[in-house]
């Protein structure tokens, strides 16, 4: 069964995100189920990476877009073990620089896409030149507005490079964000990730949630698709990530080059 089908964004429709559930765990049995044939996923997609590594023709771009709180971090840090690192880039998004700020949205990203070969993992990513600044009103909305069909076409310029994009919305609600950001508050080892700009950040919900509808629902394509992943529970939220990677993967069918040696004509001494 194809359980991408489960959390894509179709082409062409809204995302719907005030109709998916962020508990929601479909086509699970349990966490430690779920435990276990995450392991087993992470086995397979170290094994297509080193095929992708081998073949040097396609590359694979994962997007990871949420709240604060939404498990991006996460994600990296239990479905990306299953990665070699030597072949594996991550970029962190942050306040532009002022190098960054000087050139079009897009330059910085540009920069990080990753050569044939490599998985490249964007944590946050161009999405938030149409989220951010909106919400935050950095720029006018005749600015921002344009910036969907830019980012469109950079996508498919992309696929048309060789690379694969699979863009992963990590969906939770406000009650889990609570929880979440409490918890941070409550242990002295997770302090440092808490800010206070994080509880004004939360009072812009409605307009975060409204904005990232629209992304999601305007570039979602058939070349770079956006799932919503329901992220409430991070065993499933890691799971399911790992399957729609092992799907694409799977479907991109990297293989290893064959060689012209004939291994009887040669002699190692």
């Amino acid at each position: 069964m194809d359980v991408r089908s489960r959390f894509l964004v179709k082409p062409g429709k809204k995302a719907g995100l005030a109709d998916r559930d962020p508990g929601g765990t479909p086509g699970a049995s349990g966490k430690a189920e779920a435990v276990r044939a995450l392991q087993k996923n992470l086995e397979r997609l170290d094994e297509l990476q080193f095929a992708l590594y081998a073949e040097q023709k396609q590359s694979l771009l994962v997007v990871l877009q949420a709240m604060d709180t939404g498990g991006k971090d996460g994600v990296i840090r239990h479905v990306f073990t299953g990665f070699n690192p030597q072949n594996l880039r991550v970029t962190s998004f942050k306040v532009p620089t002022a190098e960054e700020a000087s050139h079009d949205f897009l330059w910085r990203i540009h920069r990080a896409v990753p050569a044939r070969g490599e998985v490249a993992v964007f944590n946050r990513s161009h999405y938030e030149d149409v989220v951010v600044v909106r919400v935050k009103k950095l720029v006018d909305e005749a600015v921002w507005s344009r910036r969907y069909e830019r980012i469109n076409q950079f996508e498919e310029q992309l696929a048309e490079a060789g690379t694969r994009t699979v863009k992963l919305f990590l969906h939770i609600d406000e009650d889990e964000q609570k929880e979440r950001l409490q918890a941070r508050l409550d242990d002295p080892d997770r302090r440092w990730k808490f800010a206070l700009g994080d509880l004004e950040e939360r009072k812009r919900w409605p307009r975060y949630m409204e904005a990232y509808e629209d992304a999601l629902s305007r570039c979602s394509t058939k070349t770079a698709p956006w799932y919503v992943v329901p992220a409430n529970k991070k065993w499933y939220r890691n799971l399911a990530v790992s399957q729609v990677l092992l799907e694409h993967l799977e479907e991109m069918k990297p293989a290893f080059p064959r060689s012209s040696l004939d291994p009887r004509k040669i002699r190692i001494v």
